[in-house]
């Protein structure tokens, strides 16, 4: 930091004496430093968050299904069994119409809505599952079965 001494004039015309005043600011070294220094962190950060939304897109769709398969589980424990598979997630939102009718569904529900996988297709449910009570998934980026790396599918499998 810069310190530029400076004069300060008496409030009184008559009085003799001279106050040494500082007044303290930066230069435009300083500033242009702490710019680049800022720049370089910016170039180093940036690409790091923006290059991975489909990553956070897998987190989110992992995340969902967690929270769907906790959903699920507290209807069971409501009603004794999960949806079937015809009655879909469907049933958490509102009371299924279709047979086996819970028989202490909740009048809130269990989600506010079904949600899609953040790439806006439904989640697939089905129970019976081949390995265990339930199974969800999602199918992954390109919303077709199979898949690689960011198109793979995304399950959540009760065990």
């Amino acid at each position: 930091m810069f310190v530029t001494p400076e004069l300060e004039r008496p409030a009184e015309p008559g009085a003799a004496r001279k106050i040494l005043v500082c007044r303290g600011g930066f230069t435009l070294i300083e500033m242009i430093v702490v710019l680049a220094i800022i720049g370089v962190m910016a170039l180093i950060i940036v690409p790091n968050v923006i290059g991975r939304p489909d990553q956070a897109r897998v987190t989110v769709a992992k995340t969902d299904m967690r929270t769907i398969s906790a959903a699920l589980k507290i209807y069971r424990l409501d009603n004794g069994d999960y949806p079937t598979t015809e009655q879909g997630l469907e049933a958490l939102v509102s009371r299924p119409a279709a047979p086996p009718q819970p028989a202490n569904w909740s009048p809130e529900g269990y989600l506010p809505a079904v949600p899609l996988d953040p790439w806006g297709n439904p989640y697939a449910y089905r129970s019976p599952g081949e390995s265990g009570a339930f199974e969800l998934s999602s199918l992954g980026k390109d919303g077709q079965p199979g898949g690689e790396r960011l198109d793979a599918d995304l399950s959540a499998a009760d065990r």
